[in-house]
């Protein structure tokens, strides 16, 4: 059989196929390699996906692009911590500057003639004048007659009611039964029974802790350090000058009640509200910061799922669904955080029933987690998704730097707090599981506030951007009109 190939495209031909067919195919062949060469050349020549290294100039523009929205990002992160951190690093910075702001109660029952009770009251006034201590280190004594407070009850009460933090009591006759107990011999003295310091330490353990209980022990330990000495060595001096008879029963009596020579005054701290429960902080203070972050995972949750069907909405359906739909997520999520607490044994009975004290709990937390939530929802709106971070820095900080010390030992500026739902609710709690005095009332108030305030928000908000994508969806409506027309 005779057949020859074509040099250019391999192709072998038979002298008995048909000529034509041959030709048509060559020609298909050649319209085919002119058509790729064109549209090869007619290509653009901007940058092709998967074919490009980061550095390419093809991709220069969109190098530049990516530069600035990281360039922005470090800045606005570099102006919120700023403005956050000195805000929080104040709130914290200067307690110390501040510890004159904590007022305690010196009440003597012991009499004008009693010397312990004269020796008290003037070193804490010399206290409170800042004698003898470092600047600033020291509460403000204030003497109260101990006709305003007539019980030690009464005393008590008035720290738990916050009228102060502290209150030292010179018992009644403290004096006159060191005296009597030393002649009689009573063994059964209790030198503590002189002195009584109440404190709270459920209202603030770092104020307690830091410097409420170890201030006032100090004054007292030199206090009554001093005065016990003089005590001793003016009962020592009498007896070398006694009769020996005399000076034999007066040891004789000392032998029987050694405490009387050994430590003549002591005092005896009373905590009326101990701070029982290490895992208190959780609630108090990190568990609300999870507060925040689990409401805004369910806002950033809420602004996808409804971007879905939102434009199909009337305006009063979306702004019900913006409204309904987050406050019906935040009952099992809130009632969830409130279960959490229960292993750790908080003592939800502190101040009510365990079971009403933790749904009173429970309560307070949704309130919280309701205005928190809805307040990201409100700006979410209007930052969009892109910047509401930026948000959630602020609220957290702003929240937290007035949760964590009391206001007492804050500058002013930090009284801001009184209106913000982490202070509200971390004194809501120590009212349920401590026994503190209770703004359970006011506490709610600040809440229900912060909510209303956002469901006033969210609709005006939405109403704003819908009534501007409305207006882009008509004017895209009528420019389609147009070019069919």
């Amino acid at each position: 059989m005779d057949s020859s190939r074509n040099s250019v495209t391999g192709t072998t031909v038979d002298e008995h196929l048909d000529e034509d067919l041959y030709i048509q195919t060559e020609r298909n062949r050649k319209e085919l390699g002119h058509r790729e060469a064109e549209d090869e050349a007619l290509a653009p020549a901007g940058p092709r996906k998967f074919q490009h290294g980061f550095w390419d100039p093809e991709v220069a523009h969109l190098r530049a692009i990516y530069m600035k929205i990281l360039g922005l990002t470090v800045i606005l992160l570099i102006c919120a911590m700023w403005i956050c951190f000195s805000t929080y690093w104040g709130s914290l910075g200067e307690t110390a500057q501040h510890v004159p702001n904590l007022k305690g109660l010196v009440i003597n029952r012991d009499g004008t003639d009693g010397a312990l009770g004269q020796a008290i009251v003037a070193a804490f006034e010399a206290n409170s004048r800042g004698e003898g201590v470092a600047p600033k280190a020291h509460l403000t004594w204030v003497v109260t007659d101990s006709s305003a407070l007539p019980t030690n009850d009464d005393v008590a009460f008035a720290v738990v009611e916050e009228h102060a933090w502290a209150a030292v009591v010179v018992n009644s006759g403290a004096t006159s039964l060191l005296t009597s107990a030393r002649s009689s011999g009573n063994s059964s003295y209790d030198p503590r029974t002189a002195i009584t310091f109440y404190y709270n330490q459920g209202r603030n353990e770092i104020a307690a802790n830091s410097f409420i209980v170890p201030y006032t022990t100090a004054l007292l330990q030199s206090t009554l350090t001093a005065l016990n000495e003089k005590f001793n060595s003016d009962f020592f001096g009498t007896l070398t000058s006694s009769a020996n008879e005399a000076s034999q029963q007066a040891l004789t009596a000392v032998v029987q009640a050694p405490q009387t020579v050994s430590q003549p005054f002591s005092y005896e701290p009373v905590n009326l509200r101990p701070y029982t429960k290490t895992a208190a902080q959780a609630p108090l203070l990190v568990g609300q910061i999870y507060l925040i972050i689990f409401t805004f995972v369910i806002t950033m949750t809420h602004d996808f799922a409804r971007g879905i069907i939102s434009p199909f909405l009337r305006f009063s359906s979306y702004a019900r669904i913006r409204l309904l739909v987050p406050l019906t997520l935040y009952i099992p999520v809130s009632f969830s955080y409130a279960m959490v607490n229960l292993p750790f044994k908080l003592t939800f009975d502190a101040k009510f029933s365990y079971a009403g004290g933790f749904f009173l709990f429970w309560i307070f937390v949704y309130m919280a987690m309701a205005g928190l939530g809805l307040a990201t929802e409100a700006m979410i709106t209007l930052l969009t998704p892109r910047f509401i971070a930026y948000f959630i820095v602020f609220l957290i900080i702003f929240n937290v730097s007035v949760a964590s010390v009391p206001m007492a030992l804050q500058p002013s500026f930090y009284r801001y707090g009184y209106g913000f739902p982490v202070f509200n609710l971390a004194e809501a709690i120590r009212t349920i599981i401590f026994n503190t005095k209770s703004r359970l009332g006011l506490n709610a108030g600040v809440l229900l506030a912060w909510l209303a305030l956002s469901m006033v928000t969210v609709p005006l908000f939405t109403w704003v951007v819908r009534r501007k994508d409305e207006q882009a969806e008509r004017k895209k409506v009528e420019e389609a009109k147009a070019v069919i027309a």
